[in-house]
């Protein structure tokens, strides 16, 4: 029998698809899972700890296959799983929807000044104008990062009229490549960054990129925090030379409660809120299990595999 080790969360959802070659473990807390993790050929080890879950992932000495919704694969022991031969199937793509959503959220929340119409609201203040007058048909918009999320928030600013330009390895119309944005950030009213979280993302936004953009380009961040140089980011709100930044990610999360992001006027923090503000996420993941389940028994190749060493 193959032992599969995952959230009792899940079993409602799976167990009654379960082969019969398959033999489920349900842990209900992270003390269940440490300590049925080195019996596990597969494993779903989901924690909010990723300290708990490296732990897991660790002492999970017969793990074959490790299965995650986490799209971001930053804090997991890729090096460690490169060794032990562990394939690592992610959850890239399963959140697009709603993160693509928060996205398009964020720049009409931006243009419409719709944050002051809510306080406005609170005060039983009736505005006789509108606080933001930006449309976004129109606009010029540039898309770091044409995975799963980028391409979504492609499709959907194009229905706004939107003029988008995204970057990515291959070439084509409407592309930049990776070495040519940079030079063009001056050109864009929106910088949406939606890249993975590896070395080379690392602080690829800095002072000069900021420097490089319009005073009224909007940053829009679904990434991570550290894509950003933060103090950089906090420097240019501040002297107001862009015109504002949504921040759906920070480095580090959560945001300390005196950082001044929270006070500057032309920032917008969402704590990391956008995977999380779904409904379907749990189906998605469990129907994505269930096909890679299958695959793996055939002994096929799984779906969405980690390139352990490019780290997404």
């Amino acid at each position: 029998m193959t032992i599969l080790v995952m959230p009792a969360l899940a079993a409602p959802l799976i167990q009654p698809h379960l082969p019969d070659w398959v033999s489920p473990r349900f842990f209900r807390h992270t003390a269940e899972l440490l300590e049925m993790a080195p019996e596990a050929e597969i494993g779903w080890f989901d924690l909010d700890d990723k300290g708990k879950m490296v732990e897991a992932i660790t002492s999970a000495i017969n793990l074959k296959w490790l299965s995650s919704i986490y799209a971001g694969v930053d804090g997991f022991p890729l090096e460690l799983m490169a060794q032990r031969g562990v394939v690592f199937t992610n959850g890239v793509g399963i959140n697009a929807v709603t993160i693509a959503e928060y996205v398009v959220m964020g720049m009409l929340n931006v243009a419409k000044g719709y944050r002051e119409v809510v306080r406005a609201q609170d005060r039983h203040e009736w505005l006789g104008d509108s606080p933001g007058k930006v449309e976004l048909a129109g606009s010029k918009a540039l898309v770091l990062g044409h995975g799963a999320i980028g391409q979504r928030v492609d499709r959907i600013l194009s229905a706004f009229e939107v003029d988008v330009t995204k970057v990515r390895r291959s070439p084509g119309e409407g592309t930049l490549l990776p070495d040519q944005w940079r030079a063009r950030l001056g050109e864009f009213d929106w910088v949406i960054l939606a890249v993975p979280a590896t070395p080379e993302t690392d602080g690829m936004i800095g002072a000069g990129e900021l420097a490089a953009m319009k005073d009224s380009a909007v940053l829009v961040n679904v990434a991570r925090g550290s894509v950003i140089d933060q103090d950089a980011l906090v420097a240019a709100l501040a002297e107001k030379r862009i015109g504002g930044a949504f921040l759906d990610v920070t480095s580090p999360e959560p945001l300390p409660a005196d950082h001044p992001l929270w006070s500057e006027p032309n920032a917008h923090v969402t704590m990391h809120l956008s995977g999380r503000a779904q409904t379907a996420m749990f189906r998605r993941s469990g129907a994505r299990f269930l096909e890679n389940l299958a695959r793996y028994g055939r002994g096929e190749p799984l779906a969405h595999q980690v390139d352990l060493a490019r780290g997404y």
